[in-house]
């Protein structure tokens, strides 16, 4: 979004990703209102992506509280299960905004990529669900293995079940 100028063209301003940094702001919102995880940790910033990036691509942001169509949209664009990572992968090449003046790249474009580039390459520590076993009541004949198996997995696979659950919270 260019500042508002009312003479020439517009004077050639500092593009300003206004678009992502309101679906920032609402993804934000939606994670301290669910209270999940500590701002400061990378997971949370995960699940701050991973909303940010679901509210920036389908079809941004709304003023003020989000309206329950929008909540429900995002549920179901977040649930476990969906074909998030290829919505968001087929979305972020789709997206075609007119090039801004003199060749700039859109700056809210730029964000959403970096924080898509983020999400799938960086990987965080988590519980293996895949390596957990039967419930303890339930005999299995193998031996016990004192701790938590532990992954490394995308950022993202760690991001959206937090911002769905959030988006239930909210």
């Amino acid at each position: 979004m260019r500042p508002e100028h009312h003479e020439g063209t517009g004077g050639g301003g500092l593009l300003v990703p206004m678009a992502w940094m309101y679906s920032e702001y609402i993804a934000d919102e939606v994670l301290e209102t669910g209270d999940l995880m500590e701002p400061a940790t990378l997971e949370y910033r995960a699940g701050r992506d991973a909303l940010a990036l679901t509210i920036f691509l389908s079809d941004g942001a709304v003023a003020d509280e989000l309206p329950v169509a929008r909540v429900d949209e995002l549920r179901l664009l977040t649930a476990y299960g969906a074909a998030w990572r290829r919505w968001v992968c087929a979305r972020l090449d789709a997206l075609e905004r007119p090039t801004p003046p003199a060749g700039l790249r859109d700056p809210d474009i730029a964000l959403a990529r970096a924080a898509w580039r983020w999400l799938e390459e960086t990987e965080l520590l988590a519980a293996d669900l895949d390596a957990i076993g039967p419930p303890p009541w339930d005999p299995s004949g193998a031996d016990d293995e004192e701790g938590e198996a532990q992954v490394w997995t995308p950022a993202w696979q760690l991001g959206l079940p937090l911002g769905h659950l959030a988006v239930h919270l909210y």
